[in-house]
C-alpha cells in the first residue's frame, strides 16, 4: 500500500519524465509536494523504492526510474493506495561491512571489516564490493542520509561527478562527488553547509565507488 504522498510524489516523477524525459529536481518535488524541506522527499522516495514502484540510480544525478503505477484509488479509505507487490524471488549475497565513513568530516581509514551486510545480487556487477555506514549529513541531497549504508565497488579509478570513497593522505577516508582539475581533485559535498575539499591529486586514492545503498527503519 502507498500512502496519498508515496502515490501523489509517483505520479508527478512520472508525469514529468514523459514530459520533460528526465527526473525533477529535488526542490520541484518539494515545491510541488507542498514541503518545506527536502528530507520529506528523501524519506517518500525511499518508500515508493522499498515499494518497488520507484528505481533510484545513484551514480547519476536526477535519475529516477517509475518501475510501476498503483492501480485505480477509488473507493480506498483516505490514507491509503493499493498496488502490485508482486515480485521475482531476489538473491542475496553477503559483502563485508567495513564501520562507519564519514560522509562530513573524514575519519580514520578502517581496514579490517566487523560484519557482513547482507545485499540483493541486482544491486552488483562485476567486481568486489564492501559496504561503509555513512556517519553524516554532507551527502543529503544525493539522497545520501546519516546511518545509511553504501555498498561500494572496489577501484582505484572514477569518472568525473562519480562519489567514490577517498583515501586522504593515506590516514583519513571520506565519502564525496570527485572532480579533477588539472593536477588538484575536488571532493565536492552534496549539501550546501559544507564546503568542497581540494587537495593534490598524488595526496589522495580512490579506495571505490558508490554502487548502492541500503537503508533500514
Amino acid at each position: 500500500m502507498l500512502t496519498r504522498k508515496q502515490h501523489k510524489l509517483l505520479l508527478f516523477i512520472d508525469t514529468h519524465l514523459k514530459q520533460t524525459g528526465f527526473s525533477p529536481s529535488f526542490d520541484e518535488m518539494r515545491e510541488a509536494m507542498g514541503l518545506r524541506s527536502k528530507s520529506g522527499i528523501h524519506r517518500l522516495i525511499s518508500g515508493l523504492e522499498e515499494r518497488g514502484f520507484l528505481r533510484r540510480h545513484h551514480h547519476r544525478a536526477r535519475a529516477l526510474e517509475v518501475l510501476q503505477l498503483p492501480e485505480s484509488v477509488e473507493d480506498l479509505p483516505p490514507n491509503v493506495i493499493r498496488g502490485s507487490f508482486t515480485r521475482p524471488r531476489t538473491e542475496l549475497v553477503r559483502v563485508p561491512l567495513y564501520g562507519r565513513i564519514a560522509a562530513g568530516l573524514p575519519i580514520e581509514a578502517l581496514a579490517d571489516p566487523v560484519a557482513n551486510l547482507t545485499v540483493p545480487t541486482e544491486m552488483l556487477g562485476n567486481g568486489d564490493y564492501y559496504a561503509l555506514e555513512v556517519s553524516g549529513d554532507s551527502m543529503t541531497d544525493a539522497g545520501i542520509l546519516n546511518g545509511d549504508h553504501v555498498i561500494i565497488r572496489k577501484s582505484d579509478q572514477a569518472e568525473n561527478g562519480q562519489i567514490v570513497v577517498a583515501l586522504i593522505d593515506e590516514h583519513e577516508v571520506t565519502l564525496k562527488r570527485l572532480r579533477r582539475k588539472g593536477g588538484m581533485i575536488a571532493l565536492e559535498p552534496a549539501n550546501a553547509q559544507y564546503e568542497t575539499r581540494i587537495v593534490p591529486a598524488d595526496r589522495l586514492r580512490i579506495q571505490g565507488v558508490l554502487a548502492g545503498l541500503l537503508r533500514q527503519y
